[in-house]
């Protein structure tokens, strides 16, 4: 810094005002500056001056190994926020959330000087490993988990899962379906467990059936077999799937029978993952704002920081009615579900006789 004043001519807290983007450097100073910095190849030694500030300008970031869908958004949301504050984040992927694995990550992030951590903990098994985290360091956990907490400033963001599942299943009661069947997804997933609860408080308030839920993984692979199996042992008129994936698969499947969405049966998604709009038909689905999401994380890691109690945030989801639902025909309707036979006669007309 001082070879860089020297070469602008310029003191050395100029020289800082203009790192810091301070407003009260001349234009014609701070494009001096710039260009001495260009021309020296001037950059700032991080871990000096988080010495000197006790400040990183670093957030760790901890999540499952996984690709799938909520996880891998989460964690774009939270680092698209983090720079939106001017925080860059260390990320630590793990596969196995024993205590020696979560102390491993947790010296990884110390040893960076993070402020604070974030652990997105969508599986019971993080949630767990999180009850035993002591960190020097605020912690937020993003989570569905009602009862997700820790030793510590552990603070905890979520999106409302339960009430996301309530509304898509009271959409579908409002459109006159007495049956909702629920393909649930792992029930080791926090989502998975409010999204099944949700579903069976709806179908509880509106006094329609709510048969023994399905549990599968989260692919779209399971929601085809899945659909082969509904059609094979009687179709229900309406299926609120566990995310989008499993919906694609139920369409496959039902598309390759001659069963057809929303006539023969409405089907609701869950995620509103890139390209649900385009499935065919388009699908109805529950939307979660991760970027929000993101948002509410650091926003309540930027509090904790600051030395404030940040309670639980639930941010709302939101239905989104598409081309996949519709009113049950009339005869879907006018008798208990029962057992069917659908021979296939092509996609546009199943031949359809009751057992």
């Amino acid at each position: 810094m001082s070879d860089v004043a020297a070469l602008a001519g310029v003191s050395h807290q100029t020289v800082s005002r203009v790192l810091n983007d301070h407003p009260s450097v001349r234009p014609e100073t701070r494009e001096r500056v710039l260009s001495a910095i260009a021309e020296l190849g001037y950059r700032r030694n991080s871990a000096a001056r988080a010495l000197v500030t006790r400040r990183s300008g670093a957030l760790g970031v901890l999540t499952t190994a996984s690709a799938d869908h909520g996880p891998t958004s989460t964690l774009l949301g939270l680092e698209s926020a983090a720079r939106e504050v001017g925080y860059y984040v260390s990320v630590a992927a793990i596969d196995r959330f024993d205590a020696g694995t979560m102390r491993a990550a947790l010296d990884h992030f110390l040893d960076q000087a993070v402020e604070g951590i974030a652990i997105i903990a969508p599986q019971v098994d993080v949630a767990e490993a999180v009850t035993a985290f002591a960190a020097p360091v605020p912690v937020v956990t993003v989570t569905s988990g009602a009862h997700v907490a820790g030793p510590g400033r552990v603070v905890a963001v979520g999106v409302d899962q339960r009430e996301g599942a309530r509304a898509a299943t009271r959409h579908l009661v409002d459109l006159g379906h007495r049956e909702v069947v629920h393909l649930a997804g792992p029930q080791d997933w926090f989502d998975a467990q409010e999204r099944l609860a949700g579903w069976r408080e709806a179908c509880a308030a509106a006094g329609v059936a709510a048969p023994d839920p399905v549990e599968v993984d989260w692919s779209a692979e399971s929601g085809y077999r899945e659909g082969l199996r509904l059609v094979d042992a009687g179709l229900p008129t309406a299926v609120l799937a566990a995310n989008d994936q499993l919906a694609l698969g139920l369409l496959r499947a039902f598309w390759e029978r001659g069963v057809r969405v929303p006539q023969d049966v409405s089907v609701v998604g869950f995620d509103d993952e890139a390209g649900a709009a385009y499935f065919v038909p388009p699908l109805t689905t529950v939307r979660q704002d991760f970027p929000a999401l993101g948002r509410s994380a650091i926003d309540a890691l930027v509090r904790a920081l600051a030395g404030e109690d940040v309670p639980r945030t639930l941010l709302p989801a939101t239905l989104v009615p598409r081309a996949s639902t519709a009113a049950p025909r009339p005869s879907a309707t006018s008798r208990p579900a029962r057992a069917r036979e659908v021979t296939t006669r092509g996609p546009e007309e199943p031949e359809v006789s009751e057992s």
